[in-house]
């Protein structure tokens, strides 16, 4: 893994049923791959199979870095309810370098092999 993907801070959004964002919340932190995690309530309409759907769902908002972003996803995919889950990865361009560097540390702990 580059050591670039290793620092570079991304925010990854995913989309959850009312009720499961707190678990699924606590696994990713579990595992460190996530530094921290906010959760919203949001109404999200779009079609799906053919029907509109307008549903009430709480927003993940995951903060990372790069080099856990892929492993993050394929949890994300194992333990979502969804058949298609809505997770995207963003880079963040900039912040406060102390957040960053927090960020980096809890995600790759010095105690750890991740």
């Amino acid at each position: 893994m580059e050591s670039d993907e290793r620092n570079q801070v991304v925010v990854v959004f995913c989309t959850v049923p009312s009720g499961s964002a707190h678990t699924i919340a606590g696994e990713l932190l579990d595992k460190h791959l996530a530094a921290c995690v906010n959760i919203f309530p949001v109404r999200s309409m779009y079609r799906w199979e053919g029907s509109l759907c307008d549903d009430s769902e709480d927003l993940l908002i995951i903060k990372t870095c790069a080099g856990k972003s892929s492993l993050l996803t394929e949890v994300l995919v194992s333990i979502h309810p969804y058949a298609v889950p809505e997770v995207l990865c963003l880079p963040v361009q900039g912040g406060f370098s102390g957040y960053l560097s927090w960020v980096v540390g809890e995600v790759y702990p010095a105690h750890s092999n991740s």
